[in-house]
């Protein structure tokens, strides 16, 4: 039985919501990876039954419809016209709606594709594909230079930025593991700025780390300690920045060790504590040093050279490296200004220089 144009409008809205209800459900239901879905992508999606019985209804109003007016003609010419006049707006209305429905059902299939987990690591793919793939090199799981792994670590590339010479640090082998496994921004950005405040420079950060790569390994707060340690024995922070860039080494001493290295020159060269400070500010190495040729030179200029113990406190206050020079050298030195050049020991520690120059002999 053929529909009335009145109950056309109220049958087609209540076919089409059954048939945007079925799609979307069925769209969700067969959802599949997102890589079975772009290979099928040229194919139309599946239509639900009540989408081909919406097609079916066209077909079958549309027949009824023209049979209708067929036999309307043959009655009379005016209810025919009447009839064409009402059923041709209809059917392009009809006709409308249906692409409308159609684009819908486009757009909402390609709503649900974005929305489409990625592809699993274990989903195989076609030969095609796995041509296309482009993998980076792998890493060297061993290496003697820390040249291979530059292009993969972000910590080293901002340690050369920085002026880090990795060809001096790869030479030892547990420091170069220690920076691989170092994060910039969690292990090495507040060092970085630990050592800017003590003093360091941005143009000194990459010697100083050069020599000193193994302030990656201490406690941040250990370091902070130690500075405050030389801050109560009247250290300026003038003076720590210069003893910290004179001796890279010195913060990673503990301060007990800072404290007897401190005593043992003022005790062992009667020092005043102004002097002991002046001394270790211009040669901070004592502190860092061994203590044995600065033993076995004291023993030197009291004993083989013949100084008093006050004219060695002159000597070593006015030029410091005395302490530490070569037993050798010093001796072969003096031998030559005191025995050859006739220079006696009064002036030999009014100008302490003499000792400390290079003759050719």
């Amino acid at each position: 039985m053929a529909l009335s144009a009145q109950q056309i409008p109220r049958w087609f809205n209540s076919v089409k919501l059954r048939s945007l209800i079925n799609a979307a459900q069925l769209t969700k239901r067969f959802t599949r990876p997102a890589r079975t879905l772009l290979h099928g992508f040229s194919a139309q999606p599946q239509i639900s039954s009540d989408n081909c019985f919406l097609q079916w209804g066209f077909k079958t109003y549309r027949t009824s419809s023209l049979w209708n007016s067929s036999q309307s003609t043959s009655s009379s010419s005016q209810e025919n016209n009447s009839a064409q006049s009402s059923l041709l707006p209809s059917m392009n209305e009809q006709s409308q709606k249906t692409q409308n429905i159609s684009s819908f059902d486009s757009e909402l299939f390609l709503e649900e594709l974005d929305e489409l987990p990625p592809l699993s690591p274990m989903q195989p793919i076609s030969e095609e594909e796995a041509i296309q793939i482009i993998a980076d090199p792998p890493l060297p799981p061993a290496s003697f230079t820390l040249r291979d792994y530059v292009d993969h670590s972000e910590t080293l590339q901002k340690l050369v930025l920085l002026g880090v010479d990795l060809s001096k640090i790869e030479k030892h082998p547990e420091a170069a593991n220690l920076l691989l496994r170092l994060d910039f921004e969690k292990d090495i950005k507040q060092m970085l700025l630990f050592l800017k405040d003590v003093g360091i420079e941005d143009n000194q950060l990459g010697a100083f780390l050069t020599k000193n790569h193994a302030i990656f390994s201490e406690d941040l707060e250990n370091l902070k300690t130690r500075v405050a340690y030389l801050h109560s024995k009247n250290f300026s922070k003038a003076d720590v920045a210069q003893m910290v860039r004179k001796a890279p080494f010195l913060l990673n001493f503990s301060v007990e060790r800072l404290d007897n290295r401190l005593g043992f020159f003022q005790k062992e060269l009667e020092l005043s504590v102004k002097k002991t400070r002046d001394l270790v500010v211009r040669l901070p190495r004592l502190l860092t040093g061994s203590l044995e040729p600065v033993k076995e030179n004291m023993k030197v200029y009291r004993l083989e050279l013949g100084f008093k113990h006050n004219e060695i406190q002159h000597m070593i206050t006015r030029i410091p490296k005395m302490l530490t020079a070569n037993k050798m050298k010093l001796t072969e030195t003096f031998d030559f200004v005191h025995n050859v050049m006739s220079i006696p020991h009064h002036i030999i520690v009014k100008f302490p220089q003499f000792l400390h120059r290079k003759y050719r002999i």
